[in-house]
């Protein structure tokens, strides 16, 4: 069977701080559809500007961050009519918004870690160890644990210089595991051991000294709660094709929800295409399979 489109275009680096992991997605995404064979024309964004030949007839939007994950681009493309891949707007902006994500899967009984959005130093509650983060910012910009009261005033003024205030949370302590989400099915678990404690921007695309496990190794019982949860996650937030759900696993043997990825990195080393590849889904294939789920949502 042929594919539902020809001539596709692919959205990668963008405006935001993670442009560089885009670029390097994007290429990757093109490299697959061209193997699947799609006609494939990447665009580079450098601004809000999206400058699309005539004659594409979709979008796969591999845009890491702010105008990629938080429904800009989305909504720019659905008043093109033009299809794209993932999650649509309205989804984009919850996931991409810590605490939006927060109180919706609250609501919906998935457990969270305790925690409050701060505009000073001053207001907090949570007592130390703790992770803070600007709400609105992915790959772990801006977020630090805070250890020892010393810590706090520099990791708060460091996540606030991001967007004005900052989300705090519990630190849980635990592993640290992810299930990726393709076409309504829960891919198999893959935990993330990194060689420091904190699996921060520079572990996850600079030093290579990351340990990935995959499938994780873990009872099966376990695996299926963690997978119902990762399709519970996305229903709940209306995802749409793809995505990504991050946890930890607590040493009582709670998982706690830490975050969608809307539009999760395609790198070599990144944990989607790893966990596809582990239920026996290739490269291309994913690829494929994703763009050919583009339409105007």
């Amino acid at each position: 069977m042929g594919n539902r489109f020809k001539k596709v275009a692919v959205l990668k680096g963008g405006i935001s701080s993670e442009r560089e992991v885009s670029l390097r997605s994007g290429a990757a995404i093109a490299q697959g559809l061209r193997e699947g064979g799609y006609e494939v024309v990447e665009v580079d964004l450098v601004s809000r500007d999206v400058p699309l030949p005539a004659d594409v007839e979709a979008v796969f939007i591999a845009l890491h961050g702010t105008f990629g994950e938080d429904g800009g681009v989305q909504q720019l493309l659905v008043d093109r009519g033009m299809p794209y891949t993932g999650s649509n707007a309205v989804s984009c902006r919850i996931a991409f918004d810590k605490v939006l994500t927060r109180d919706r899967l609250a609501e919906h009984g998935i457990p969270v870690p305790k925690g409050e959005v701060l505009d000073s130093p001053g207001q907090r509650s949570i007592p130390v160890p703790l992770v803070v983060k600007p709400p609105c910012e992915g790959s772990s910009v801006g977020c630090h644990i805070v250890k020892e009261e010393t810590g706090w005033d520099a990791a708060f003024r460091d996540a606030v210089s991001y967007s004005g205030r900052a989300l705090v949370e519990e630190y849980i302590p635990g592993r640290e595991l992810t299930v990726g989400v393709v076409a309504g099915q829960a891919l198999p678990v893959v935990e993330i051991k990194p060689a420091a404690e904190w699996y921060d921007y520079e572990a996850k695309y600079e030093t290579g000294e990351t340990e990935y496990v995959v499938p994780a190794e873990l009872d099966p019982a376990a695996v299926t709660e963690l997978q119902a949860i990762a399709l519970k996650t996305f229903q709940c937030l209306e995802a749409a094709d793809f995505g990504r759900v991050d946890f930890r696993w607590s040493p009582a043997g709670i998982p706690y929800v830490l975050e969608l990825n809307s539009i999760p990195g395609f790198t070599a080393t990144s944990l989607l295409p790893k966990a596809a590849q582990a239920a026996g889904i290739g490269f291309s294939e994913l690829c494929c399979r994703i763009m050919e789920m583009a339409w105007v949502k």
